[in-house]
């Protein structure tokens, strides 16, 4: 095998995609600043008893581990940054107030998400700790649909989905309680046999209620069937309560979809949760909801919501960027050029000097303008 080959799902970034990655990193994290967002870095790495608490099993497939020669303790590369920057707010930080954070870096990946992904997301995502009402819900929601639109995507599918619904419906049914992972499964994938099959020992209204939820999908209008199908228990009543203002507040900013199966990244969530889809893309662009009781391992438990998305994935469906204009200066140490081009610089200039019998090959920069040296002055001259 060439020794330059890469694993499978592992690439390189080439100057054109990487600085459209860079360029969507800054604009979103200026704009989370404006709302207030504080910037953390955690680790890239860290022991696996804090790296993997409370993230449930399918983050614990998708994390690479390895011994540290150091202490001889299981490390772990980190899959998602949401579980350390709960870390950060329950430990370091240990604030009372409400804490709004924002985070951007690299995640590794066992398995790729999804077909042509990625195993090494550059994951950007913003959350907020402190607060239990909608309006970090709604928040949270708004920063995700704004970050999308600064991206230059206009048309946005935003799916919901509650996790109350279904730990409503299984509280008062022994046999379904232990079953909730399983059932998640199933209501995730819309397997009605495989579900019918699983509910076969539960009370006829706990059996009712999961049946119904594969078939409760659509627009808003779907929260209006799920009230008369659903039992009117109070988690349900309340969870379908959550979806109709978050809903509500994203029309005319999104096309709203409704998918009570759709339980994806339940095993962290505690309330409402949504996908953004664009044009292009079958997966997920980004993923966001409540987690409120992450931070309990970390010796708090503090109300949480925040989303995140993969900027790589994002750009990739962004068409090439147009060649930079730059000024091409000949080489040389003459103090009257070093400070004409330094000024260029200062004032924003891409300026490359060309090495002495070398031509510039470039794909990120069109030379249009050249730096000539005429009656002992340089001055800037068009080229073609």
């Amino acid at each position: 095998m060439p020794n330059w080959l890469l694993p499978e799902n592992i690439a390189d970034v080439l100057p054109s995609e990487a600085r459209k990655i860079e360029e969507l990193r800054r604009l979103m994290l200026d704009n989370f600043r404006l709302y207030g967002y504080e910037l953390v870095m955690p680790p890239l790495l860290e022991y696996v008893e804090s790296l993997l608490t409370g993230a449930g099993k399918d983050t614990e497939q998708r994390t690479y581990k390895l011994i540290d020669p150091m202490s001889g303790r299981m490390l772990g590369l980190r899959p998602d940054m949401t579980t350390q920057v709960a870390r950060i707010d329950a430990h370091l930080l240990n604030r009372d107030s409400v804490t709004r954070l924002c985070y951007a870096g690299s995640v590794l990946h066992t398995h790729p998400s999804g077909l042509h992904a990625t195993r090494e997301p550059l994951q950007i995502g913003a959350e907020i700790y402190g607060h239990a009402g909608l309006e970090a819900d709604a928040e949270i929601q708004e920063l995700a649909l704004a970050s999308l639109a600064m991206a230059g995507f206009p048309e946005v599918r935003l799916d919901m989905s509650h996790v109350g619904v279904l730990r409503a419906i299984i509280a008062e049914d022994a046999a379904a309680s232990k079953d909730e992972a399983a059932l998640s499964a199933l209501l995730r994938a819309k397997d009605c046999p495989g579900l019918a099959e699983r509910t076969a020992n539960y009370s006829e209204a706990t059996r009712a209620a999961l049946m119904a939820l594969p078939n409760l999908y659509g627009d808003i209008d779907v929260l209006a069937r799920a009230r008369d199908v659903l039992p009117a228990l109070p988690g349900v009543t309340r969870a379908l309560a959550e979806l109709a203002a978050l809903a509500g507040s994203a029309i005319g900013r999104a096309e709203v979809a409704i998918d009570l199966a759709d339980l994806r990244g339940y095993q962290y969530e505690s309330g409402a949760m949504f996908a953004l889809y664009v044009p292009g893309l079958p997966n997920a662009v980004a993923r966001g909801g409540r987690y409120d009781h992450v931070g309990e391992a970390f010796g708090r438990a503090r109300p949480a919501t925040g989303f995140s998305l993969d900027l790589r994935e994002l750009a990739r469906l962004l068409p090439t960027a147009e060649r930079k204009h730059s000024i091409r200066a000949p080489w040389g140490n003459a103090p009257e050029l070093r400070e004409q081009i330094a000024q260029l610089r200062k004032a924003g200039e891409v300026v490359i000097q060309s090495m002495p019998g070398h031509d510039n090959e470039q794909d990120e920069f069109e030379c249009d303008r050249v730096l000539v040296l005429e009656d002992s002055n340089w001055i800037l001259k068009n080229l073609g």
